[in-house]
């Protein structure tokens, strides 16, 4: 039952992927296209989640997290980009 489903999920994990990969790249503004690299991010931690449970396994902990930490820095630097129009300021004032 639990090998069925996890199948099935990652099945919809990866259509989700592609449907966010696809506004990403075709997406009407810069805020859409970050959104959808956010949540790709997300489903891609969750796919691989998913494949740890089914191979039973810790082994892929480390990449879980490096993507996490890359979408947390994504969007922080996306709203610095929106509040100030630039992510690194090395004029202080």
């Amino acid at each position: 039952m639990l090998y069925t489903v996890s199948h099935i999920t990652l099945v919809l994990m990866s259509l989700s992927i592609a449907i966010c990969l696809y506004r990403v790249f075709i997406g009407p503004t810069i805020a859409d296209r970050i959104v959808a690299l956010d949540t790709t991010g997300i489903n891609l931690i969750g796919f691989i989640g998913i494949i740890m449970i089914l191979q039973d396994t810790v082994a892929y902990s480390e990449a879980i997290l490096v993507i996490a930490i890359l979408a947390f820095i994504g969007t922080i630097a996306f709203s610095k980009f929106l509040e100030g129009g630039v992510v690194i300021d090395r004029n202080h004032h």
